[in-house]
């Protein structure tokens, strides 16, 4: 018997039109490139509610320039979110490009990392994660709006305060979008100088664990006391079995805190664990164990809060047609675009945890997320930008 032939996805530009296109992005390739580090160069820690609402008043004006109509929605806590809508010609759903404008680096990186050009590489804090992502939502609106004369569909842009640290206060916000749209294109950096896609993501939670011991002099009276510095040490030993690599289930201790003083049994002492699972399956299994520790020192009381933050991105139907219609964009260009399976979660894993069709990764090509060689690589940018417009057009 033979094998069902599939349908290709198809694009709504003739094939025609994609050389010319990506000439046009060419052309543009250092207004990318500026609009990059103008929003590098507005610092956005998450913890800085004054910081992130700077880059957010620079964006509006960005977006609302290219005729959309922008919406804050404001947070005590954590910088305000910035939804804008685009009307489109055609009644359809709206598609969502989905990011955020808060980084990891805190206010003064710039002096010593600044923004700079080096051997076809635009470096600074944030240019991959996820700034030059913004830069590619602006410049593929505009695309739009010159071939057609408007977008050919609505879409719906909305960048987030507080990715870099849960997205509490924007969660919500970002499902009830994606309820409404027909999928969700996530602008974060792609994976790897391949520039795959991203079609997977691990879930990702964060638990706490904290130890109550009894204090004595450490000299005078050291049986007396019970030491959570020490029952705490039994406890990750006992959690470190729970890691699954070969299934991708992970468990780390990353930050360890406890004690007083050297002559002092210690108190108290806490754990913060980071939590990854590749299937939201594993949640409850992996959330039962941690909540079931026991102390092995009677002496001691645990307490162990937190939880899975992020279920998986997992590779389903909707993930796979959107992917597919990205190859079809790819392939006017001769370009064989990759699929990655990730361990970082990102807000797309709520998006795609709800049943949307969503595709993640669709942002910057570079490295070094995060850190202090972080870049991203000039050149790749033009064809970025064209796969975001014609998937724009095609979802």
């Amino acid at each position: 018997m033979s094998a069902r032939k599939k349908k290709t996805p198809v694009t709504t530009a003739p094939s025609s039109a994609w050389p010319g296109r990506l000439r046009y992005f060419e052309r543009r390739q250092d207004e990318i490139v500026e609009t990059t580090r103008q929003l590098a160069e507005i610092e956005s820690p998450s913890d800085n509610k004054a910081a992130v609402d700077r880059i957010a008043a620079f964006a509006v004006l960005k977006f609302e320039a290219l005729g959309g109509t922008a919406h804050f929605h404001r947070s005590q806590e954590f910088g305000d979110s910035l939804q804008i809508d685009f009307q489109g010609r055609e009644k359809r759903k709206p598609v969502l490009l989905l990011g955020h404008y808060d980084t990891v680096y805190p206010l003064g990186t710039l002096a010593a990392m600044p923004c700079r050009i080096n051997d076809g590489r635009l470096h600074g804090p944030g240019v991959l994660d996820m700034k030059s992502g913004i830069a590619l939502m602006l410049h593929a609106i505009a695309a739009l709006k010159e071939w057609h004369g408007d977008l050919p569909r609505p879409a719906t842009v909305f960048l987030v305060s507080d990715e870099e640290v849960g997205s509490y206060s924007s969660r919500k916000i970002t499902e009830a979008l994606a309820r409404q749209s027909a999928g969700v294109l996530v602008l974060e950096p792609a994976a790897g100088l391949r520039g795959a896609v991203k079609t997977a993501r691990k879930g990702v939670g964060e638990y706490t664990l904290r130890v109550k011991g009894v204090a004595a002099h450490a000299g005078l009276d050291p049986g007396k006391g019970h030491s959570a510095i020490l029952e705490l040490a039994r406890q990750i030993t006992a959690i470190a079995t729970f890691n699954n690599l070969r299934q991708g289930l992970s468990v780390n201790a990353g930050v360890i805190q406890g004690g007083t003083r050297s002559n002092v049994v210690a108190a108290e002492a806490s754990v913060t664990l980071d939590v990854r699972i590749k299937r939201a399956q594993q949640a409850p299994g992996i959330d039962r164990k941690l909540r079931s520790l026991k102390p092995i020192d009677k002496h001691c009381q645990l307490d162990i809060t937190g939880g899975i933050n992020r279920l998986p991105m997992e590779r389903t139907a909707g993930v796979i047609a959107l992917y597919r219609k990205a190859q079809a964009v790819a392939r006017q260009l001769d370009w064989d675009l990759e699929e990655a399976a990730v361990g970082g979660g990102s807000d797309g894993n709520f998006t795609a945890g709800l049943g949307i069709p969503t595709l993640d990764g669709m942002g910057g090509v570079g490295e070094g997320a995060h850190a202090l060689h972080e870049y991203i690589v000039i050149s790749e940018l033009p064809r970025r930008a064209l796969l975001l417009a014609g998937m724009i057009e095609s979802v």
